[in-house]
């Protein structure tokens, strides 16, 4: 029987890619998305789960929205989850070429979209995550949060969030492997890929490193279906090898 798969932020360039390729796999598919679901996949298996970007007038709306999903995705008990939330730009903020750029707006957008959202869906799946044997966490980074690889600096937002969001996975996964031995929850590097969020920086790739989405999700999920419990807490690269914090 194909394993359940959940792709959170489906709606994503990487998420949709990832729908895509599960769904030509054989695989049932949940997806979750502010957005609506794609025209091209209404027809096609997946059953498409939206969340109410505006839900609640207080802090704890979003939340409560996000709870709501999870607890009726889990029910079909998925083994192998995405978590696919990303921001690096939009019209008014590009990536801090300096210190002297850095503003708060952007900062706080970025850590709202690229932590504190994987957050609130790692903490609504965790009781679930503690229970499911062999389940496997893929949540999406970029290897420019590595501390230990920077060497360009710049970037600051986004290189600050994704820091952030490797440090959540490390230390969820390690009290994840408290209650369960067979998990395995991990941050990952995507590669560069033809979507909204690289596309204003794409004449920088070298040439041949540039993939279409379809190409990404096949090899992310080359990485999931390898992933072992005992590479929880690590970033990996989009081929499986590890990269330094």
């Amino acid at each position: 029987m194909a394993e359940q798969v959940l792709i959170i932020g489906a709606g994503s360039g990487i998420g949709r890619g990832l729908v895509e390729y599960y769904l030509q796999q054989g695989h049932p598919v949940q997806a979750m998305s502010r957005s609506n679901c794609p025209e091209a996949l209404t027809k096609t298996a997946v059953q498409w789960r939206q969340l109410d970007a505006n839900a609640g007038d207080d802090e704890e709306g979003p939340e409560l929205a996000i709870n709501k999903l999870v607890a009726e995705a889990i029910i079909a008990q998925p083994t192998i989850i995405f978590i696919c939330q990303g921001w690096l730009h939009d019209n008014k903020h590009g990536p801090e070429k300096t210190l002297r750029q850095l503003s708060p707006s952007q900062l706080q957008k970025s850590f709202a979209i690229n932590v504190l959202q994987p957050a609130l869906y790692l903490k609504a799946l965790f009781g679930y995550l503690t229970k499911q044997p062999q389940v496997k966490v893929l949540v999406l980074s970029a290897k420019v949060g590595s501390i230990t690889d920077n060497q360009l600096g710049g970037w600051y937002s986004y290189r600050l969030s994704k820091a952030a969001v490797n440090m959540l996975v490390k230390t969820s996964s390690i009290e994840l492997q408290r209650y369960n031995k067979t998990a395995a929850l991990v941050s990952l590097h995507p590669g560069t890929t033809d979507t909204p969020l690289s596309a204003p920086f794409q004449a920088n790739v070298p040439s041949g490193q540039l993939q279409t989405g379809a190409a990404t999700a096949q090899r992310l999920a080359r990485v999931a279906a390898n992933l072992s419990p005992e590479q929880s807490g690590k970033l990996l690269n989009w081929d499986g090898t590890v990269l330094p914090f």
